[in-house]
């Protein structure tokens, strides 16, 4: 300013316009180079707070906490007794337990955070997404004690955290809405006596609900009164707010959002789409930016409408507007988030903006540095959450473990990896099972879906059940590559439910065959001898193996011969040349099969001849035998079956909300047994079949873990 001869005022001009200039130009960079980075400008001459406490745990507070330190800004964690030793509380300045693990006694406890944060004098809370985020009276304490919340103010937070008021507001701002009942539904039949008028199918929600708990689909009345029980008991669960609504269900919808920005000074913008259509039980499981159904017409009414409803409600700070659209690419208000959303991160790819920066500049009073010309599409970008869940029940029961190796796939280009855990972490029932959000990005959608079918290969995740089987069938499945997509999209593509990946004969044999290679490989290791020779010579090495191979129940001749680093295997009709460094003391193992690059996994080896390998995503086991041992394995006696019909196993681990039963009933085949809640959604287990109640092993309130016996019928 002194050099110039320019006022401060003026100063802060030449730097607002400069960076109106040059974010564009660094996502025009970031495009260029193909990384999927996301640009913190932050100015000098902008003062925004000295430390900030993060009101949320796991990934998104370590999110928080990066764009935190690149501005300069201390940080406070929160955290429960359970995650002492959690990486975000291992990343931040400053840590404060807040109770033991519940979540009403800690991360949603407010007494004990807003006591942390006058502890540790933060200025200003950041609450991520989930638990107090969309919290009014916790935004509204903060206000009290001159702390400021990284969000909205209460009265957007009030309007659109509850889906009665949010669409009465987005009808009067002429906003496309779901036919429905505008109101509460009170009970069961009144619940089915509207669902009668509406037509079915409806979709019965939480008001104050999110993220998928307390929705359920109702295709007739039966269906209504139970989705009725069920959701209010997950709304009160996961909200503390029981209250419903019902409106008519869009059939075979996409679920396409668009990301908002707003300032304390009238202005909005928005950041193009995401496509979220990829769901179980009404939670997203894949996103991308852009979408490949949206034409630039439709993408700029959806902004336009977005814009139009944040300035409604006089809204400031990033927020996500969700629509359902329908095939005619007609679009419907679904519901407003006054959050940062979870695949926030490839919004940020396709523009180069740090949407975690721009909160706190808002929350501070800046003015948005950027008008709606200034956004860019740049490239694509696609997310894979990846949990700790068992995609074969279900498309995804919670597991929880301690993870035991863990390997992030950040050595390959344009991959970006939100975690909060580590090698040793513990995913408890306590917590949502989210192991990290996977992003990949391109110049193009092809080169995005190459690199994250890569990045899937190469993740390592040992001691807990994934969903990494899911993911790679997916994003490698023909209509999601052709963007055929829809929120049915699974139910359709999988009715039976998923298997994991189908083996054809070119595959079978390439396993077949990897699988034989590295059999051999280790027992050749198993043979060297470290130091020196007890012999005076050492036998001459074999070249030629005949092998049997058990998989999927069926035997395999396999007939392998070594040349150098090269197997050359004859197996299903075909032969099969296998190559590659065979580490085994590493969890990958790079290999080349018939010139095609592959990337397997191995689990496990034991004596029997037992192989675990990840192959295309999907864990296989098999059995490598000599010819001989092959022979006398016919003699074992095969492992008696348990009957699954006379009992009942809980699926997953969690707690025991109701138990419908006792000792003495008669149960028809599909009747409710007991419910078992597990990470705030209820799953209803019912009878196999008709029969009568021999005992019951469980109560109420109990905690099980999976495959513990429930009720035994006779």
């Amino acid at each position: 300013c002194a050099e110039k001869r320019v006022s401060v005022e003026d100063a802060a001009d030449l730097v607002h316009n400069w960076l109106k200039q040059s974010a564009p130009c660094q996502a025009r960079c970031c495009a260029g180079t193909h990384r999927p980075q996301y640009s913190t400008t932050t100015s000098p001459n902008e003062k925004t707070f000295e430390k900030i406490l993060i009101a949320n745990r796991g990934e998104i507070a370590c999110r928080v906490m990066k764009t935190c330190k690149k501005m300069g800004i201390q940080t406070v964690a929160v955290h429960s007794d359970v995650d002492s030793s959690a990486v975000h509380v291992k990343m931040a300045d400053e840590a404060v337990c807040v109770g033991p693990a519940p979540t009403g006694k800690s991360y949603l406890n407010m007494e004990a955070i807003m006591e942390a944060i006058r502890q540790t004098g933060a200025q200003a809370v950041h609450p991520g997404y989930g638990f107090l985020s969309e919290n009014k009276e916790f935004a509204k304490r903060l206000a009290a004690e001159g702390v400021t919340f990284i969000g909205p103010d209460t009265h957007a937070i009030q309007a659109m955290g509850d889906k009665i008021e949010s669409k009465l507001i987005a009808k009067a701002a002429k906003v496309n809405t779901i036919p429905g009942f505008d109101g509460v539904v009170k009970t069961a039949e009144e619940a089915v006596k509207i669902a009668q008028e509406i037509g079915y199918p409806v979709m019965i929600k939480a008001s104050a609900g999110g993220g998928g708990k307390g929705m359920r689909i109702a295709w007739n009345d039966e269906e209504t009164r139970e989705g009725f029980r069920f959701s209010s008991q997950e709304a009160a669960s996961s909200f503390g707010d029981d209250r419903l609504l019902i409106e008519k269900y869009i059939d075979n919808p996409r679920h396409i959002e668009i990301q908002i920005r707003a300032d304390k000074h009238g202005n909005a913008l928005w950041l193009n789409e995401r496509e979220c259509s990829i769901q179980r039980r009404n939670q997203k499981v894949v996103e991308e930016a852009p979408s490949t159904f949206l034409d630039p017409d439709t993408r700029r009414a959806m902004g336009e409408q977005a814009v139009q409803l944040a300035k409604a409600v006089k809204y400031s700070s990033a927020g996500t507007v969700e629509f359902l659209v329908d095939s005619q690419k007609n679009f419907y208000f679904l519901e407003m988030n006054t959050r940062l959303q979870v695949e926030h991160p490839i919004t940020e790819c396709i523009t180069g903006l740090d949407l975690v920066e721009q909160m706190i500049r808002v929350a501070k009073g800046y003015r948005l540095q950027h008008q709606q010309k200034d956004i860019p599409i740049n490239g694509w970008a696609i997310e894979s959450r990846v949990y700790a869940e068992d995609p074969y029940k279900s498309f995804g029961l919670p597991s929880i473990g301690r993870l035991s190796e863990y390997q992030e796939p950040l050595d390959l280009s344009n991959v970006r990896v939100d975690s909060g855990i580590e090698e040793g972490s513990d995913i408890s029932i306590y917590y949502d099972p989210m192991i990290s959000k996977l992003v990949t990005y391109g110049s193009t959608r092809a080169e995005a879906l190459s690199r994250m079918e890569d990045a899937l290969d190469h993740y390592v995740i040992r001691g807990v059940t994934h969903n990494i089987p899911l993911l790679r069938e997916i994003i490698t499945h023909p209509r999601f590559i052709s963007g055929d997509i829809s929120t049915n999209f699974l139910p359709e593509v999988y009715p039976d439910g998923f298997k994991g990946h189908q083996l054809d004969a070119e595959s079978c044999r390439e396993l077949l065959a990897s699988a034989a290679a590295l059999y051999i490989t280790a027992q050749l290791r198993s043979r060297n001898i470290l130091g020196p020779l007890r012999v005076s010579s050492a036998p001459v090495e074999s070249g030629y193996w005949e092998l049997c191979v058990e998989l999927g129940g069926e035997r395999h001749q396999v007939d392998i011969t070594k040349s150098g680093d090269v197997y050359t295997v004859e197996a299903g009709g075909g032969t099969v040349e296998v190559c590659g460094q065979w580490n085994l003391a590493s969890p990958l193992l790079p290999v080349s099969v018939n010139g095609a690059d592959r990337m397997l996994q191995c689990l496990s080896r034991d004596a029997s001849g037992t192989i675990v390998l990840q192959y295309m995503g999907t864990l296989f086991k098999l059995r490598i035998l000599s010819q001989r041992a092959a022979e006398l394995d016919s003699y074992m006696p095969e492992k008696v079956s348990e009957d699954t019909s006379s009992i009942l196993r809980s699926p997953m681990p969690g707690t025991v909300v109701a138990v419908s039963v006792k000792p003495g009933d008669t149960v028809a085949e599909g009747q409710e047994i007991c419910v078992i809640e597990a990470m705030k959604m209820q799953n209803s287990l019912t009878a196999a079949r008709q029969a009568k109640v021999k005992s019951v092993h469980c109560n109420a309130g109990e905690t099980v873990g999976e495959g513990d016996l429930l009720v035994e019928l006779e």
